[in-house]
């Protein structure tokens, strides 16, 4: 061959299987009926993907989250389950609670409940062939849209809610939106939530599936909180251990407008939770908390962009981590506060216990700060449990198994107690219990 022709020579793209899987998927999708803007916004985000594949480690936001070496396959798309199966795999409803049910990715209306006056819910699979009504509520954020997670979702989102609640509304029942796995099937929610001015409202998602289903999940939610407007949010993601699960939040909060958050994570094989939170009005408030339980050979990634782009913005940020086994967990947090910023208060901080020699954490907290009149802070630690307590307490007839588990129940309860509705919190509690007595048990054995 002429040394001109290997010299112009293309270069060959080698693909992973995952990445096979993924262009095969979109090859094979069923037909849509999207709007025009819509198709051009996937056709945008899998000519990206095409072109880039999955993020690695040479990608500086995946650097220790190489999805190309860790995510090994993606199952095809499922579908729809019929009512009985459904209802089945949904399970009932809880107290307090009005539930948005999703089965395989797909919005299940027969089992979700009455909406609460003030509350409107649209089914995003019927609102994509009218995308003009879609154009105030996806794409919120133009640094998200370029995370490679979420152009993955963009390109195949196929349901989700938008959920509206009106101005000075008080929500007082809960909103869950429940998402279950029945199998290896791959689901891509986006959901739409925009809390108008001065309404109250609690939300809580709910992710789980079978122990052994190769489940895979790409979630995007877009909130938007209005003047005044407080939002309570909980995420339960507890699914199986073969899955993977990526989700993010984008957030824009407006003046005077709060956003708890608190995200548990004991599920999955892989799962990396992004939150991208803009503050657009002055004096708003946002405190977002995490617990992590890996166990295995799992890993968990927690990565967090707080933009601070308005003048008296509070952020607090507390990430906790147990790691066993030989899993690994990563967090990157990083508070940006533009030139005229000013008085912004933030403080990050994130904390893993390492309960064996194998297991890793990885942390890499960020401060981008260019206004000179802040209180901004970050730090950051990992290490074994403090074995003097774990003596006092056995020094005072508690077994080694249970002084650990009382400690480890300590170490997350700063990040747990601080939920404000006591029944979420008592959840996210029996949670945290129930994989502390398997992995007591799992010692035992």
């Amino acid at each position: 061959m002429p040394e001109s022709a290997v010299m112009t020579a293309e270069p060959r793209i080698l693909r992973t299987q995952a990445e096979k899987d993924l262009l095969d998927l979109w090859r094979r999708k069923p037909e849509r009926a999207d709007s025009a803007a819509i198709a051009t916004l996937r056709d945008a985000a899998i000519a990206r993907f095409d072109k880039a594949g999955l993020p690695h480690r040479r990608v500086e936001e995946y650097k220790y989250t190489d999805l190309r070496a860790l995510l090994k396959t993606v199952p095809p798309l499922a579908g729809r389950a019929d009512v009985e199966a459904a209802r089945a795999a949904a399970g009932p409803a809880a107290e307090g609670e009005v539930r948005l049910v999703f089965v395989d990715g797909h919005f299940e209306p027969a089992l979700s409940g009455a909406l609460p006056k003030g509350v409107t819910v649209e089914s995003l699979a019927n609102l994509l062939p009218h995308g003009h009504t879609l154009g105030d509520r996806l794409g919120l954020s133009a640094t998200a849209m370029q995370d490679p997670l979420v152009g993955l979702n963009t390109a195949f989102m196929r349901d989700g809610v938008v959920i509206r609640v009106a101005a000075r509304t008080k929500v007082a029942e809960r909103i869950a939106i429940e998402h279950v796995a029945t199998g290896a099937h791959a689901a891509f929610l986006r959901h739409a939530v925009a809390v108008e001015d001065l309404a109250e409202v609690t939300i809580v998602e709910r992710y789980r599936g079978p122990a052994d289903a190769a489940s895979h999940v790409n979630e995007v939610v877009e909130l938007t909180i209005g003047d005044g407007a407080t939002v309570h949010w909980v995420k339960l993601q507890t699914e199986g251990l073969a899955a993977a699960h990526f989700s993010t939040l984008v957030v824009d909060l407006s003046e005077k407008a709060e956003l708890d958050h608190f995200a548990l994570g004991a599920g999955a094989a892989v799962a990396r939770a992004q939150v991208f939170a803009r503050f657009s009005g002055e004096h708003a408030t946002l405190s977002t908390r995490a617990a992590t339980l890996l166990e295995g050979r799992r890993h968990a990634d927690a990565t967090l962009v707080v933009d601070h782009a308005v003048p008296h913005g509070t952020s607090r940020e507390l990430y906790r981590a147990v790691i066993d086994g030989e899993a690994k967990s990563v967090f990157q947090g990083k508070i940006v506060v533009r030139q005229h910023a000013q008085k912004t208060d933030g403080k990050m901080a994130s904390n893993a216990v390492l309960l064996t020699d194998a297991a890793e954490a990885m942390n890499k907290p960020e401060l981008e700060i260019f206004a000179d009149d802040v209180v901004c802070g970050h730090g950051a630690t990992a290490g074994e449990l403090d074995e003097r307590l774990k003596f006092y307490l056995m020094s005072r007839g508690i077994p080694a198994a249970e002084a650990e588990t009382l400690l480890i129940m300590a170490f997350l309860g700063e990040a747990v107690d601080t939920i404000a509705d006591e029944a979420l919190r008592d959840q996210v509690t029996a949670e945290i219990e129930a994989w502390l007595e398997r992995r007591a048990a799992a010692k035992a054995a």
